[in-house]
């Protein structure tokens, strides 16, 4: 070749292929296409329209119905999209991608070509994130109201040509004001903007540091819907928007990100701790891991109208405190029954759960002597409730967490500056913030504190 044919080609315009699509819900694995809309855009105007009703092989709900007006009967002769995808491998290949929400129709199209056997991959663009760079200050950019707003009326709302042929002229108005060639730079594989949901500014992510904390995503209303910790907050969030999960629930979760937020932590046990007591405050709709972490079982002692002491296992009802706490009924089964051997505590004051009540025809042991025995055994598990400082790294070099432990339950944890003076405990106390501690949190520290025990300072 040529110099100069090497520079014609190096300069030779990129064609855009703009789609619309119409499904029988909002995820590619579990829906499917009805209806599919393809334009050529050769960057100053359409120059191939191509659209096909498409049978979907699965009743379309009423809902959808109502609202794109597709019906059962109306895709019953259609062809089906196996019949359909090599034209439409055909009309995308070599050409960028676009749509307004550019996620949702391409997770559609490659789910479908890849059924098919087609290995396609495409380069793509979002008109709702390049309408926000260039057509700032609107307070909705959904497709029928930003083009309300700039003046493109759209014919058959709801269909995928009608949308279609709105997004060509609405891609066609962005072009022209693209004067800091934000295509071009959107349109790098190594852009991190096209990994992200459609609503999120650029800016939150760009904000994200590198080191460990707690991530908060927000929907349109500024409420947070999902709370996360990570030991690189910048790299973890990032990997919510990457992958093929095109299920259902992932899907309606990316589109209702609308903002990103953070907290930075001084170290992994920190951001842990802080995205418990985040998730507990705040409740997040898509968080569900550590809602059902807490314990379910605990060590109750009661005295008997006749004046004997029991022990027995149970579940935890609420606002009622036990001795000791278990994730599992078997843990504190086991626990009550050697326990009891070794303050030799008569079984017939131990329960075990729902299991049979011990029998015998021996005497009731001596009240006092009895009494004594479970004293001793509940203070053994009292001397277990240490209080102790648990430092460790700083947000900044100057600077130290800490976590603080009264009486064996988590009581605080904040930062000291590295020339506070650690043997005025009351000071220290002072300083942090003080947060409503469960098993799992308390879980954590003591795991740390066995791995580290040079990073605890008693208290008392």
């Amino acid at each position: 070749m040529s110099k100069g044919n090497k520079n014609q080609a190096s300069v030779q315009k990129p064609i855009y292929a703009i789609v619309d699509i119409e499904t029988t819900g909002g995820s590619a694995a579990g829906s499917r296409m009805t209806e599919i809309a393809i334009l050529c855009h050769d960057g100053t105007q359409v120059v191939d329209r191509w659209s096909s009703l498409i049978n979907p092989e699965m009743d379309i709900p009423l809902h959808i119905t109502t609202l794109t007006g597709i019906s059962n009967q109306m895709v019953a002769q259609a062809p089906t999209f196996e019949t359909l995808a090599l034209q439409v491998f055909e009309r995308l290949k070599d050409k960028i991608f676009i749509a307004h929400n550019v996620n949702f129709d391409y997770s559609f199209v490659k789910t479908q070509l890849a059924v098919c056997g087609f290995q396609w991959d495409a380069p793509k663009l979002c008109t709702v994130r390049l309408s926000r760079k260039l057509l700032p200050g609107f307070s909705s950019y959904s497709l029928g109201k930003l083009c309300s707003n700039i003046g493109i009326a759209i014919t058959d709302r709801h269909r995928a040509l009608g949308d279609a042929e709105a997004t060509a002229q609405l891609f066609s108005i962005l072009l022209a004001k693209d004067q800091q060639q934000l295509v071009g730079a959107m349109l790098r594989r190594a852009s991190p903007e096209q990994r992200l949901p459609a609503h999120v500014p650029l800016a939150d992510f760009q904000a994200l540091p590198p080191g460990p904390g707690v991530y908060y995503f927000h929907n349109q209303q500024g409420k947070v819907i999902y709370v996360g910790k990570a030991i690189n907050i910048k790299k973890r969030v990032a990997s919510h928007f990457v992958g093929h999960n095109e299920g259902a629930r992932r899907q309606h979760f990316l589109k209702e990100i609308h903002g990103i937020s953070f907290e930075r932590c001084g170290s992994e046990l920190m951001a842990l701790l802080l995205e418990c007591t985040e998730i507990q405050r705040l409740w997040p709709i898509y968080n569900s891991a550590l809602k059902s972490a807490e314990p379910k079982f605990g060590l109750y002692h009661y005295v008997a109208v006749n004046g004997y002491s029991h022990l027995a296992v149970g579940r935890l009802p609420k606002q009622l405190k036990c001795a000791k706490i278990f994730n599992r009924e078997v843990d504190g089964l086991n626990f009550l029954a050697s326990q009891s051997k070794q303050f030799d505590i008569d079984q017939r004051f131990c329960r075990y759960g729902k299991g049979a009540v011990f029998k015998t025809n021996e005497p009731l042991p001596d009240l006092e002597k009895h009494n004594a025995n479970i004293d001793r055994l509940l203070g053994s598990i009292e001397e277990d409730h240490l209080s102790f400082m648990l430092l460790d790294e700083g947000r900044e070099p100057q600077e130290q967490s800490c976590i603080w432990i009264e009486k064996g339950e988590l009581y605080g944890m904040g930062y000291l500056s590295m020339e506070q003076q650690l043997d005025d405990a009351l000071a220290i106390k002072t300083c942090l913030t003080r947060v409503k501690g469960n098993h799992y949190m308390l879980q954590l520290v003591m795991a740390f504190a066995q791995r580290y025990p040079q990073n605890i300072r008693m208290i008392g």
